[in-house]
């Protein structure tokens, strides 16, 4: 009895900023709410018939699944590769633990106009400093092919030092005697890497792998803070999508089906994650 009355305050809070507005999400996906007092009609899929004949709908599920295949490679190697190197630096990697995790604890809004008055400024940054220099480089946040590629080289900028502790901290727990084993069998640097760490990290690395096709699908701060999904929907995630639907055309409905859309992806990425976890431990 004691147990449950300890756990009790966790599980109501759970329910009332987890569960109720979920369940309430879901059922306003198939209504024509507009976000404004209680008059909301049932109408079935029709919110979903529609954004799906939207072909702005389908340029931000594109765009999110190069989100998830950029993000599952680029950040995740260069962590990968960055914890591998600071493994062999005992004295100084505390040091550059806190600089590469510097950009991800710094706020998104901080992080995007750094970006944009130093980088991207076509006046003043980099940008501005090649044109002057006479290397035409055209501004790449108002580029149709351009920009939302720069807007992810900054989310993975911010990211990628955060992939970086994670896979260092499971690095640092492989057994050592495995470690000594394997060089006194004359295994060399890449030997080891490949044979002995990357075995024992294997459960981090799918952890961070569905976590980063979660966070993927839910990607709308650097997308909306450096583009707002332009040029033209150039950069649309369903994340700015949705927001355009709710809070600028007031159709709850639609956003919460975009919503309802989002949640469907990373509810797969659980589903793989546990099976493969299950798998594994079998």
């Amino acid at each position: 009895m004691i147990n449950h009355l300890l756990i009790a305050p966790a599980l109501l809070l759970s329910v009332g900023i987890v569960v109720i507005p979920g369940l309430l999400t879901a059922f306003t996906a198939f209504t024509d709410w507009s976000g404004v007092g209680l008059d909301a009609n049932l109408v079935g899929l029709r919110n979903f018939r529609e954004i799906l004949a939207d072909p702005v709908f389908g340029t931000a599920l594109e765009n999110n699944l190069r989100w998830v295949a950029m993000f599952l490679t680029i950040p995740a190697v260069l962590g990968l590769l960055t914890a591998w190197l600071l493994l062999r630096r005992r004295r100084t990697r505390t040091f550059y633990q806190v600089v590469y995790l510097m950009p991800y604890v710094l706020s998104p809004v901080v992080n995007a106009l750094i970006w944009l008055s130093i980088i991207y400024n076509p006046n003043g940054g980099l940008v501005g400093t090649l044109n002057d220099i006479g290397l035409p480089v055209s501004a790449p946040l108002s580029s149709l092919t351009g920009a939302f590629y720069a807007a992810a080289a900054v989310d993975m900028w911010h990211y990628w030092g955060f992939l970086t502790v994670i896979y260092l901290g499971a690095m640092r727990q492989t057994p050592v005697d495995q470690v000594e084993a394997a060089i006194m069998d004359g295994a060399d640097s890449w030997q080891v890497f490949r044979n002995v760490y990357l075995p024992s990290i294997r459960p981090a690395l799918l952890l961070m792998a569905v976590m980063t096709v979660i966070f993927s699908f839910l990607a709308f701060d650097y997308i909306y803070l450096l583009t707002q999904g332009g040029p033209a929907h150039s950069s649309e995630v369903l994340g700015t999508y949705a927001y355009a639907f709710a809070f600028s055309a007031f159709q709850f409905g639609k956003a919460s089906a975009v919503a309802l859309v989002m949640s469907f992806f990373g509810l797969i990425a659980s589903c793989v994650y546990t099976w493969m976890s299950r798998k594994q431990d079998d």
